[in-house]
């Protein structure tokens, strides 16, 4: 098989991932809106899981070809690009508002989860109990953002006739149509997801590659790309807690779904190769970590921040094809990075967070002099 059949098939099959996702999620999402499912219900689960439908269909694939390290790097690097380009993008498009709920829960799920995975894999393997514990944690993470959207008032009618048009019972033809849609979508994922992971697998043997390097790359950027059109188009459209709730969101699927049904469905588990233990698998825990004093400035991701995910995940893949390649720049960047890029980011990052802090107790002061003062006059 010579290199442009190879890449062309990666393509496709990055095409068909895309393509599938976004047809499957249009369908379901009409079919449940005509049962009377809320919109926010939808968005929470359909509409969620459904822009990580290609991570979990790469998942299954390459699980069922014993290709498991392809899926953990899939999981891995597409966690990584969520935050570190898709945030990044988005927040330099428009500055992003972080909601509160974000910060108090949704984060610290993600950095919980994300060290649960180096714990799971300090044995060199996810067994197929870890991804039951780690499935288990999806469903009840799932159920709990139900619960608490039922909880949150709202007016279902113009919900409806916002997001769907008027809401009037389909017809015979229409369902016919979304049923169709949903089926579609499922054959492009099942389809896309062959020629991709047998295509990567066949570029990584060709050039010497490891499945993991590939999964990190190239797998996880084309499976983003339906998170990466959802927040940036969010995020243009002044949808900004939409915006990082996706990418948020999509990471802690990532792993309590996607990694589980991996490990579930793999005859052998997920192996963790020492390279994954030892880099990979820290640097999606710092970044998942670095996005609370990101977060907690203000509650906004400005542009600048932005820039800096985006230089961050260029130094990564940097570091990536380095090391693939064994290239002799290789120590040079590792000594620039670890003793004075990541040092000085992180104390940038902890005075403006220690500043943030001053002036919301500051405002909260103030805010309770003010009260003083209207009970004296009262």
């Amino acid at each position: 098989m010579n290199y442009i059949l190879v890449f062309g098939l990666l393509l496709a099959g990055l095409v068909l991932l895309v393509v599938g996702a976004e047809i499957l999620v249009r369908g379901a999402s009409r079919l449940a809106a005509s049962l009377g499912i809320s919109p926010l219900v939808i968005g929470l689960t359909i509409v969620s899981y459904g822009t990580s439908s290609p991570e979990m269909a790469v998942a299954i694939q390459s699980s069922l070809a014993n290709q498991a390290e392809l899926a953990l790097g899939n999981v891995i690097g597409s966690n990584i690009f969520n935050i570190l380009v898709i945030l990044g993008l988005s927040s330099i498009a428009i500055p992003l508002m972080v909601a509160q709920q974000l910060i108090r829960l949704d984060v610290p799920i993600m950095i919980g989860v994300s060290c649960l995975t180096l714990f799971f894999g300090l044995d060199r393997t996810i067994h197929r109990s870890d991804g039951i514990i780690l499935l288990l944690g999806g469903i009840v993470y799932t159920v709990f953002l139900i619960y608490q959207g039922s909880k949150q008032p709202r007016d279902p009618d113009s919900e409806y006739e916002a997001e769907y048009g008027n809401r009037s019972p389909l017809t015979l033809g229409q369902w016919t149509q979304n049923i169709a849609f949903i089926l579609l979508g499922v054959g492009c994922l099942v389809l896309g997801s062959q020629w991709l992971v047998d295509s990567a697998t066949d570029i990584a043997r060709q050039i010497g590659v490891s499945d993991l390097i590939i999964g990190l790359t190239i797998v996880a950027a084309g499976t983003s790309l339906p998170e990466l059109a959802t927040s940036v188009v969010a995020a243009i459209k002044g949808e900004r807690d939409i915006a990082v709730g996706n990418v948020v969101g999509s990471n802690i699927f990532n792993i309590l779904t996607v990694l589980a049904v991996c490990a579930i469905v793999s005859p052998v588990g997920v192996p963790v190769s020492d390279a994954a233990l030892s880099f990979d698998l820290p640097v999606m825990i710092a970044i998942a970590i670095a996005c609370l004093p990101i977060f907690f400035t203000g509650n906004v991701i400005a542009r600048w921040e932005g820039c800096l995910f985006l230089s961050y995940y260029i130094a990564y893949t940097t570091y990536l094809i380095l090391y693939a390649t064994d290239h002799d720049g290789l120590p040079l960047f590792s000594f620039v990075m670890l003793s004075f890029v990541i040092p000085i980011t992180a104390i940038t990052l902890v005075i403006l967070s220690l500043n943030s802090l001053r002036e919301k107790r500051r405002s909260k002061r103030v805010s309770n002099h003010s009260l003083d003062d209207k009970d004296e006059v009262n």
